[in-house]
């Protein structure tokens, strides 16, 4: 089984993805994580799905919430990347340092420099395995005019645009 899991992950490594940071707001406390299993899904309605794992402290806040935001980042935000992606960090003002904004419709974080922001709410919640898939309705979006380049995932690693 472990041979199979090895063969699956470098093959599924081979797609390129952006690097994307989800939030949401829980009680008044923000919750961050940092993803690549995120893609649209509808135009008509405006639909959106990340994949969280179900043993990641932040699967509970995001299905409890209802509703979340995903900052698509660029890619000299790597360090928040790797911080949002760290097992254990600590959970109280884990955004302290930063740049970050309240989404206009849900309240959650968007961080600052993002390449692109949606805003969404929970439509769904499909069992994926050890991960949920979760279904957003997209409620608010913000694309800058900004020209920075975003962060890829490849094989394990970051990469750059050629």
């Amino acid at each position: 089984m472990e041979l199979r899991r090895a063969a699956f992950r470098r093959a599924v490594g081979r797609f390129a993805t952006g690097v994307a940071i989800v939030t949401t707001v829980v009680d008044g406390t923000d919750h961050a994580m940092t993803v690549n299993a995120f893609t649209s899904v509808s135009l008509d309605p405006l639909l959106v799905l990340v994949c969280v794992e179900k043993v990641a402290r932040f699967h509970e806040w995001v299905v409890d919430a209802g509703q979340w935001a995903v900052s698509v980042l660029p890619d000299h935000m790597r360090d928040a990347s790797q911080w949002f992606a760290t097992r254990g960090r600590m959970l109280d003002g884990q955004l302290q340092g930063w740049d970050h904004v309240r989404g206009p419709v849900t309240g959650a974080p968007v961080f600052a420099g993002a390449v692109a922001a949606l805003e969404c709410r929970t439509t769904a919640v499909h069992d994926g395995g050890d991960h949920s898939i979760i279904v957003g309705e997209v409620v608010s979006l913000d694309v800058p005019d900004a020209c920075a380049p975003p962060l890829l995932f490849y094989e394990g690693r970051y990469r750059e645009l050629a």
